[in-house]
Parts: C-alpha cells; structure tokens; sequence
C-alpha cells in the first residue's frame, strides 16, 4: 500500500533539509575560521622569531614550537618557509596600511591635520614596537635579493607615499612654502624610518615618545605656518 505525502511530512522533510544545509554551512564556516585562526598563529609565531633570532635563523620548527602547533600543521598551511614569511610580510604590510589609512580618515579633511596624524600613527604601539620593528628590519635586509617582498610592498609604499606628496604640495600651496613637495616628502618618510631603526636599536636611550616629539619638531620646522608648536596641546 502506497504511503500518502501529507502537507505535513512534505513540511517536516523540507524543515529537516534546510536544517541539514544550516549545520554544514557553520561546520564549513568553522572549518574556514580554525584555518585563518591557525595561520594568523603561525604568523604571530614567525613575527616573534623574526624579532628574536632573525631572518636567516628562523626555521619551520622555531614558529611551530612558538605557537604551539605541530609541525606539520605549519608545513600543512604554508607548505615551505619561504611562503610562510611571504604570509607574514604580506600580514604586517596590511596591517599597517589599514592602521594608517584609518588614522588618515579619522584626521578628518583638513591636511595639516591629516598629515600630523599619519607622522602620529607611525609611533603608535600597536604598530611601533620592538617586536614588530625588529621584523620589518628583518625583511628590509632581505628586500634587495628578494624581487617577491619589493613587488609585494611596491604598491603599498606607492601609496604611502603619492598620500604624503600630495599633502606636502597641499600645505606648500597653502603656506607659501619654497619646497619640492616630492623631495620634501622622501624627506619625511626618511626621518621617519630613521626614527624608526634608531628605536629597534635601541640607541640614545629614544623612547616611542621621544621619538614622536622629534617628528613633530621636523614638521614644525618644515611647514611652520602649519604647526607653529613643536609637540603641544594645540591641533593644526
């Protein structure tokens, strides 16, 4: 004897399909979040070996042993060294581009303030600390022999940098100033990864803060119509 299909077990058997497609969605979602959660592990453990043994000591079994993860869970997500600290770089460079671009919109529309607070967010610990200072040297001795990390970064620092011209040939315009905006902004950029070096090196006892006041004293020497104060209270 034929079964009848009512409304009802039609109901029920859709309900429980569309149930069973809600579990494998989050279990595939869950999949997905473990593996981003493992990498950015791995990475955080390759930024701490960086920092302390440097780039030609760091091994596979270091930034294992540092997340706490076997060692073929590193080979298995990143499959060789090389990709692991291409993960990395592309990581930090990220990182920082998204802590800068936010300190640019935050700073609002006007560009003396804009500027200041792109100088400001380059000493900000979440971004400036000996940790990921001595990282980025890592790769910076790497760069010249490496074309991947010069490609990788190329197009970030690009834009870093036509951000800072653009402002200087703004408040040249603005305050009447004799510079190139161009040199004046290479200018800029150099004193801020001097400041930078000097702070992983830990040399003249420079401090984060110190460091910050100095920067301000570049830009209050060179746009002194813009921020006539070197590091007060007052905003530009």
């Amino acid at each position: 004897m034929l079964e009848t299909v009512t409304p009802m077990k039609t109901a029920e058997a859709t309900e429980a399909a569309l149930e069973s497609a809600r579990k494998n969605e989050t279990e595939k979602r869950g999949r997905k979040a473990s593996k981003e959660v493992r990498q950015l592990q791995l990475i955080e453990a390759t930024i701490d070996s960086l920092a302390k043994r440097g780039y030609s000591e760091t091994t596979m079994a270091d930034v294992a042993d540092g997340a706490g993860l076997s060692r073929g869970i590193v080979n298995f997500h990143f499959e060789s060294k090389e990709k692991l600290l291409v993960a990395t770089l592309a990581y930090m460079a990220d990182e920082y581009a998204a802590h800068w671009r936010a300190a640019l919109t935050k700073a609002g529309d006007n560009p003396a303030r804009q500027l200041r607070a792109l100088v400001a967010a380059d000493f900000d610990r979440s971004i400036c600390n000996k940790r990921k200072l001595a990282a980025w040297c890592a790769f910076w001795g790497e760069a010249k022999s490496r074309p991947t990390y010069q490609a990788l970064c190329g197009a970030r620092d690009a834009a870093y940098q036509k951000i800072f011209i653009d402002l200087c040939a703004t408040l040249k315009e603005s305050g009447g100033y004799a510079y190139e905006p161009q040199v004046m902004a290479l200018a800029l950029s150099a004193m801020l990864e001097g400041l930078w070096l000097r702070l992983m090196m830990g040399t003249e006892d420079v401090t984060r803060e110190t460091a910050l006041q100095a920067a301000n004293e570049f830009l209050s020497a060179a746009f002194p119509k813009h921020y006539p104060w070197a590091s007060g209270p007052k905003k530009a």
